[in-house]
């Protein structure tokens, strides 16, 4: 299992254990949160690959990812589309009004779903769904609301961490590692 130095919830396990769908935000989980400006006004943002890994692998086991983010960028809908996300929410003002769109495409209890978030804007939705992570520098009040708190930072390997963590909860680890060693 991860070892964590940060303050995890016990049943962390048992909660990611539930999870049919994992909502993530972008800046500062999917991203480190840096906005990089070009001379023009072009936004650059940069994905991890591990983390992108991650979702695949959920997508492999069963798990459905979502996106709900308060920016809207053509650089997150080519990133969704290259992870298979199909629930990407862009441009959200109130995450608990797209979750609630979210629930009634997939007909899945807000118990059933968990979100991965990284500062205020978040907070609702985390306190909504049936499981709550975050990256190593969320904002404090969030990280204390968290079941999970990711040893990596946003954009540096704390999705794919969750995602692991996932995957150990609901047994399909190993059964992924065993097919990624191709034995």
């Amino acid at each position: 299992m991860i070892s964590n130095p940060h303050p995890t919830h016990p049943r962390a396990s048992e909660y990611a254990a539930r999870i049919k769908l994992m909502i993530f935000d972008v800046d500062g989980v999917l991203t480190d949160g840096l906005v990089h400006l070009g001379e023009r006004g072009e936004l650059f943002k940069s994905f991890h690959i591990l983390d992108g890994h991650g979702i695949k692998l959920l997508a492999q086991a069963g798990v459905v990812s979502a996106i709900i983010t308060g920016r809207t960028s053509t650089m997150v809908a080519q990133r969704a589309v290259e992870l298979g996300v199909t629930h990407l929410y862009q441009g959200v003002h109130n995450k608990l009004d797209a979750f609630a769109q979210l629930l009634t495409q997939t007909g899945l209890t807000a118990q059933a779903c968990g979100h991965m978030g990284d500062d205020w804007p978040d907070m609702g939705l985390m306190m909504t769904v049936g499981f709550a992570a975050c990256p190593a520098q969320a904002h404090s009040e969030v990280r204390s609301r968290s079941h999970y708190v990711a040893q990596a930072r946003g954009g540096q390997g704390a999705v794919r961490e969750v995602c692991d963590l996932i995957l150990q909860a609901q047994g399909h680890y190993e059964k992924l590692l065993t097919q990624a060693l191709g034995k």
